[in-house]
């Protein structure tokens, strides 16, 4: 099993940035991908972004592209999100993910974090 804790929410203005964080725990040498995952009051959860830890490849939600960064520090396993230029419609839970699957990127992940809130006011 696979353990995942975020944290980095908070609540900023129109504009600013926050950095979100998730450290695995567990059985980290199985994983593949993680990724980041947020939903919106009324709506579904979506996709943000995603990191192989294969070979460093990454994925953005069009959404997002050009605002946040997503990367991995090698030592500590812990998988950063860099938002910045934070708009309204980015507030959010976010939620950190990882997966098993080698394919990149993944259709599915296998462990999920409890969420950390991300408010954005303008």
């Amino acid at each position: 099993q696979v353990q995942l804790v975020e944290s980095g929410g908070g609540s900023v203005q129109a504009g600013g940035s926050l950095r979100l964080s998730c450290e695995p725990s567990g059985r980290t040498f199985s994983i593949y991908t993680m990724g980041w995952f947020r939903q919106a009051p009324g709506k579904e959860r979506e996709f943000v972004s995603a990191i192989s830890w294969i070979d460093r490849n990454t994925d953005y939600t069009d959404s997002v592209k050009g605002r946040f960064t997503i990367s991995k520090d090698n030592a500590k396993g812990t998988v950063y999100l860099q938002m910045n230029s934070l708009k309204p419609e980015d507030t959010a839970v976010y939620y950190c993910a990882a997966t098993n699957n080698p394919r990149f990127p993944p259709m599915n992940y296998d462990y999920w974090g409890q969420g950390t809130q991300v408010t954005v006011s303008s």
